[in-house]
């Protein structure tokens, strides 16, 4: 018995790996753009600022796509949206090889943070519902490295596909990553299943007492308690402090990354392979610092806040220096890019996991939704405000000292959100009920 319970229980980390598969093949698509950023800025004859609106405008629409996401993801389950998600975000990036112009450019940069945007907040939600509430931690935080994995390599993979098939050209690249967008597809629909009592159900699976146990909530809940619950997050203070920190968070890693090939090519005049290999070494890292950061969730300190802080105020001083790195001084330049790579993604599994541990199973696909929808918006500011701080100089050289300053300035808020974060657990309104029931 215990053999088959294993093996019913345990379709779960299936069921994690194909989320993070397709999710990295997300990031595909959105890294391919910023990888070829200073070259299709050259191609289109953007300035700086235009390059910074086009980085923007795809967090705007990612950011509004991810209310809807999360309350789509509580009413019609996880897996239809994710679905949805992929079918759109794999057939924009195919036409992105064809833009013409600035305009066209935007327009399909909003179709991407569409798209993109009804993928993260189910994910989560589905893992959510895969996990017993002692794992999530672990669970959020290896998801999380699919985006320290695919900007690991993404970069040296799309300018390898253009130097050796396309002679160096960025538009074909993005002919050939709707195969990988075709091969999630095929995954998300063959694999997943919104919970494990739906495959149980279906015969596919064995019941199991995790399984029963982490479902009793969702068994018992009522529509009124449900509606009740959404309340528990909307009054909740730190619900607010939380998701300004996350806005901090996403907007330092957003920042970096959209900017960071635009700063190796224009500031330290690395070519299209040196630039690749560069750009993918604070995500080496990062897929390392997340995993610690979720380990040391679940099994040292039991809080995210600890590791917050590690993470925002490392950040301050490396992101400081980095801006300001001389010309040809390789060595310290990949020494602050790894360290960068470590503080800024220390919490990414950390934060996500905040969230499903504190409020009811029920409603955390709605509760992630808002926090990342709002959190998003650091995404939208940040490359915009960095767009304009990019110096320029009579020959046409570029300077970011001031971009990676403004980086670690929103770090150091980042930091205090941190540190006036309350952590202890809410109580599901279905326990309330109960406890009131029980008085009675």
């Amino acid at each position: 018995m215990s053999t088959i319970m294993k093996k019913a229980w345990g379709y779960r980390y299936w069921v994690l790996v194909i989320l993070w598969l397709v999710y990295i093949i997300n990031y595909f698509d959105r890294m391919a753009v910023l990888t070829f950023l200073p070259y299709i800025q050259k191609d289109l004859n953007l300035t700086p600022v235009e390059v910074g609106q086009l980085a923007s405008v795809f967090f705007f629409a990612y950011a509004a796509a991810q209310i809807s996401a999360g309350f789509l993801a509580d009413k019609i389950g996880s897996k239809k949206v994710m679905y949805i998600a992929v079918v759109v975000f794999t057939f924009v990036t195919a036409l992105t090889g064809v833009v013409k112009n600035f305009a066209q450019f935007i327009a399909l940069r909003i179709g991407l943070g569409l798209g993109e945007g009804h993928h993260f907040a189910p994910a989560i939600r589905a893992i959510n519902n895969w996990f017993p509430t002692k794992e999530r931690g672990r669970a959020v935080s290896f998801f999380a490295t699919s985006w320290a994995v695919a900007p690991a390599i993404v970069p040296v993979i799309v300018t390898s596909i253009s130097i050796y098939f396309f002679s160096g050209a960025w538009r074909p690249v993005f002919y050939v990553l709707a195969i990988p967008g075709l091969l999630a597809i095929i995954l998300l629909w063959r694999f997943v299943a919104d919970t494990p009592k739906e495959m149980i159900e279906k015969g596919k699976l064995s019941k199991d007492q995790d399984v029963e146990e982490e479902n009793v909530v969702s068994k018992t809940m009522s529509k009124e308690e449900k509606r009740k619950s959404y309340g528990v997050f909307i009054k909740d203070i730190n619900f607010y402090v939380f998701t300004l920190c996350l806005f901090c968070q996403l907007a330092v890693y957003w920042g970096t990354t959209t900017w960071l090939t635009s700063f190796l090519v224009t500031q330290h005049g690395l070519n299209l392979k040196e630039m690749g290999l560069l750009a993918s070494a604070p995500y080496i890292v990062a897929f390392f610092a997340m995993m610690l950061g979720g380990w040391l969730m679940d099994n040292v300190v039991h809080r995210m806040k600890p590791v917050a802080l590690i993470g925002y105020l490392g950040s301050i001083p490396v992101l400081w220096m980095l801006g300001s790195v001389e010309k040809g001084n390789t060595g310290l330049l990949l020494t602050l890019l790894l360290l960068v790579g470590f503080f800024v993604n220390l919490n990414f599994g950390s934060i996500y996991a905040y969230l499903p541990k504190r409020y009811p199973k029920e409603i955390v696909g709605s509760a992630t939704g808002l926090a990342n929808g709002i959190g998003q918006l650091g995404s939208f500011v940040s490359p915009l405000i960095a767009g304009y701080l990019v110096s320029v100089g009579a020959n046409g050289s570029q300077d970011f000292s001031k971009v990676f300053i403004f980086f670690a300035i929103v770090s150091a808020i980042a930091a205090i959100c941190a540190m006036i974060l309350r952590e202890k657990k809410t109580t599901p309104v279905s326990a309330k009920l109960d406890e009131k029931k029980a008085v009675s």
